[in-house]
């Protein structure tokens, strides 16, 4: 079996990728996790000058609200991407995997 270093190699559901894994919003992911992180920087930078709580919390929803986005573009292009291969392979395991990955998600 091909490793991850590979260009195409398997996931854990067992099916080949030839595009390592890289989908058409990997960009965009990118973009969003600087984004959370930023928020995130900024969040203990608050608590650290004693800011107020208010405030905090506030920043805390943003980056909430950019991770959940984050997750939703992901989940989509597994969905369009991965899943579609497991599916035509008859990995019906991938599926459970993935409901698996959005009951944690969504928690």
């Amino acid at each position: 079996m091909p490793d991850e270093h590979d260009h195409a190699y398997c996931h854990a559901h067992g099916i080949p990728h030839g595009h390592g894994h890289v989908h058409e919003n990997q960009k965009a992911v990118l973009d969003r996790l600087a984004r959370a992180i930023g928020h995130l920087e900024k969040v203990r930078r608050m608590v650290a000058d004693g800011e107020d709580c208010s405030d905090v919390l506030i920043q805390l929803a943003a980056v909430r609200s950019a991770l959940t986005n984050t997750g939703k573009v992901i989940l989509q292009d597994h969905l369009r991407h991965c899943m579609v291969d497991a599916i035509a392979a008859g990995d019906h395991a991938a599926v459970d995997e993935l409901c698996q990955a959005v009951e944690k998600f969504v928690k």
